[in-house]
């Protein structure tokens, strides 16, 4: 069925309202129920009047004494105590962490094997010279070597050697920020 040139049902002719819904005219003003009015304000009449009440019972239920009826007392009898001074500091790492040092011993790196780094093997020479190319724009200098395997002639793109692992993970991370994938760093002696 084509729905794109189908064409739309026809409309079918609304209903006439019928009932008295239809007849009543529209009011012009909306008429309130004077019994909740009155009501309301005699609520708030009362709750004045009850606000009112209880205002002024503080003052005559004596909740607080006030100073007429707490006799003076005897200023002659009271001896008045000197302050004692103020206790000196207790912190004395404060004075001692300022002029200490701190030894650390740090234990030296073994220096392991050369590192090489392999990023690809190719079986043929212009694959691994288009690598090593590519290798040569991000401004690191690759080698290509053949070697004779039991399975065949091969030629693998190479970087290095570097002295440590740490060397090596750089420049890794140099190549696959410019898109050279699956390098790897191998122990191996030239």
């Amino acid at each position: 069925m084509d729905y794109a040139n189908r064409k739309r049902p026809p409309r079918k002719p609304a209903k006439k309202a019928s009932g008295k819904a239809s007849r009543k005219p529209a009011k012009a003003g909306v008429s309130v129920p004077w019994s909740l009015v009155a009501l309301a304000a005699v609520l708030v009449v009362g709750l004045i009047w009850f606000l009112s009440s209880i205002s002024g019972s503080a003052d005559k239920s004596g909740a607080a004494p006030q100073a007429q009826d707490v006799p003076p007392a005897n200023t002659s009898e009271v001896v008045a105590e000197p302050i004692p001074e103020k206790p000196g500091d207790r912190w004395q790492y404060i004075d001692e962490l300022e002029n200490l040092e701190v030894e650390v011993d740090v234990p030296e790196r073994e220096i392991g094997p050369p590192k090489l780094m392999q990023c690809g093997s190719f079986r043929n020479e212009s694959d691994a010279q288009t690598l090593r190319a590519r290798i040569a724009m991000t401004g690191l200098e690759s080698q290509v070597r053949s070697s004779t395997g039991s399975n065949g002639l091969w030629y693998r793109v190479i970087l290095g050697p570097y002295e440590t692992k740490r060397d090596a993970e750089r420049d890794r991370h140099k190549l696959q920020r410019a898109q050279v994938f699956g390098c790897q760093i191998w122990n191996w002696n030239l």
